[in-house]
C-alpha cells in the first residue's frame, strides 16, 4: 500500500495518543490511515493481568483490531487498515515509514521531569527513515492544536496554531521548507520561521564587548531568513510567515515556540556520518521537550 499515513501501534497510550493524531492528519491529506502494529516476543501482561485463558496471539490481534475500530467511529471520513508484521519494531516502523507519507509514533511523558522521552525504537526510527516522522507526545488533545476560544477554553473548533518551522540558513533544504508550508497550507494557518544564531565568543570568554559588531551581526542574521524565505510566500501566497529570529539556542528558541504551534518541523540530513546516520543535537533536545508534535523531514 503506498500513500499513507502510518502510525506505529503497541497498546501503549502513547501510541494511541499518535494513532488519533495520524487519523486527523490522514483526513486533512485525504489519505488512509494504516495501523502497524509489531507484537512484543511477551505478553503484556502488566496492561492485561486478568487475560485467563487469551493466549498472547490473541491478545496481540485485539490492539489493532479494537484500535482500528475505534478510529473508524471517531474519524468515519477516514480509511483505516490495521495489519501486524514480525520482526524487530526499530527495522519494521523504519521500512513503513520508508513506504509511507509519514510516520506516526508516540512520545511517552517523563514524571516530574519537564519533557518527554523518545524512546531507542523512536530514535532509531527517526535517524534512519527516508521519509518524513512525527513525534507526538503522550496525552495530547486535538484542541492542543488550536487556538483557544474567545473565552479562553481549549477547543478544536477554532483556527490552527501556526506550523513552527526551524530554519537553519546553512542548511536550508526544499524539502524541509516544502513539508512545513504544506502542513500550514492545509490547516489554513501561519508558518512562524524560527531563526537562531549563536552569541560571539567574547561572551563565553569575558572578553570585552563589541556593541557595533553584535548590532551588525543582528541584522545580518535577522535578514538572512527573509531571501530564504522569499520564494515560498510567492509559491504560498494565503501562507502567513512570521518570522522569529534572535541570538540564542536553536533548540531553546524552537521548543519555545513549540508552546503556540500546532506542529514544529525540523530538519535532518540524511547522509550519514562516520558514525552512521543520527540525530542531531537541535533535533534531539526539540523532541525530547517540544510541546507540540515533532515532524523530522529527512534531506540529503
Amino acid at each position: 500500500m503506498s500513500r499513507t499515513v502510518t502510525v506505529g501501534l503497541d497498546g501503549s497510550q502513547e501510541s494511541r495518543t499518535a494513532a488519533e493524531w495520524a487519523a486527523r492528519e490522514a483526513r486533512l491529506r485525504g489519505l488512509p490511515l494504516r495501523l502497524v502494529h509489531v507484537p512484543e516476543p511477551v505478553a503484556p501482561m502488566a496492561e492485561a493481568p486478568l487475560l485467563g485463558a487469551e493466549t498472547h496471539q490473541h491478545w496481540t490481534e485485539r490492539i489493532p483490531a479494537e484500535t482500528a475500530e475505534g478510529l473508524r467511529l471517531r474519524h468515519p471520513a477516514v480509511e483505516v487498515v490495521a495489519e501486524q508484521r514480525v520482526g524487530s519494531p526499530g527495522d519494521v516502523l523504519t521500512a513503513m515509514a520508508d513506504e509511507a507519507e509519514l510516520l506516526v509514533l508516540g512520545l511517552r511523558g517523563l514524571s516530574g521531569v519537564g519533557g518527554f522521552l523518545v524512546g531507542s525504537v523512536g530514535l532509531a526510527v527517526v535517524a534512519h527513515a527516508r521519509r518524513p516522522v512525527v513525534l507526538v507526545r503522550a496525552g495530547g488533545q486535538a484542541a492542543d492544536e488550536h487556538e483557544q476560544d474567545p473565552a479562553g477554553v481549549p477547543s478544536a473548533a477554532t483556527p490552527y496554531r501556526p506550523v513552527a518551522l526551524g530554519v537553519d540558513i546553512a542548511a536550508s533544504d526544499d524539502t524541509v521548507f516544502a513539508f512545513a508550508f504544506e502542513e500550514a497550507a492545509r490547516r489554513e494557518t501561519a508558518v512562524r520561521a524560527v531563526h537562531a544564531w549563536t552569541t560571539p565568543p567574547y561572551y563565553v570568554y569575558g572578553l570585552a564587548v563589541d556593541p557595533a559588531f553584535d548590532r551588525e551581526l543582528a541584522q545580518q542574521e535577522t535578514a538572512a531568513p527573509s531571501e530564504t524565505l522569499r520564494p515560498w510566500r510567492e509559491k504560498y501566497p494565503a501562507v502567513e510567515v512570521v518570522e522569529d529570529c534572535g541570538a540564542a539556542s536553536a533548540s531553546v528558541r524552537l521548543v519555545d515556540a513549540s508552546r503556540e504551534a500546532s506542529l514544529v518541523v525540523v530538519g535532518r540530513r540524511a547522509r550519514s556520518g562516520r558514525l552512521g546516520p543520527h540525530v542531531g543535537p537541535v533535533t534531539h533536545a526539540v523532541l525530547h521537550h517540544a510541546t507540540a508534535p515533532v515532524a523530522v523531514v529527512p534531506y540529503d
